[in-house]
């Protein structure tokens, strides 16, 4: 039996796989991006929640508890002209609850991703929090 020349396969193979590699790779980070980023969101709606349900004189208003989520924001990687926070109940008395909603535009790093996969550009990711008055 002859050997054949098979020098070629192997790269041939490569270029084959490669794509597939790459896109594994790119939206298994690009994934990741998109759970920091509503954790962080989540996270700073409910600092804005706690801010308004705690007791004081006098309470915050809609526009206090805001600027406290959004100064959450602040060193997180997440920019704050893409999160709008709304505060649709405020509270008042003890026992009532305070809602502090947020609508995050997720930018796509990777512009090839939402493309492939049929999501949209920017990716909407609406999160909310409700917590009792104090």
């Amino acid at each position: 039996m002859r050997k054949l020349n098979e020098h070629g396969v192997v790269a041939a193979e490569f270029a084959l796989l490669l794509p597939v590699l790459l896109i594994i790779l790119f939206g298994t980070m690009e994934f990741g991006m998109v759970m920091y980023g509503r954790e962080v969101v989540t996270n700073a709606t409910r600092e804005g929640a706690r801010a308004g349900i705690i007791q004081r004189i006098p309470t915050l208003s809609a526009a206090e508890i805001m600027t406290v989520a959004n100064t959450y924001l602040v060193g997180t990687g997440i920019s704050q002209s893409s999160v709008q926070f709304s505060v649709p109940s405020l509270g008042g008395p003890t026992g009532n609850p305070v809602t502090v909603r947020a609508t995050y535009q997720y930018p796509w790093l990777i512009p090839y991703i939402p493309t492939l996969l049929g999501l949209p550009r920017p990716l909407p990711i609406q999160i909310s929090t409700t917590m009792r008055h104090e």
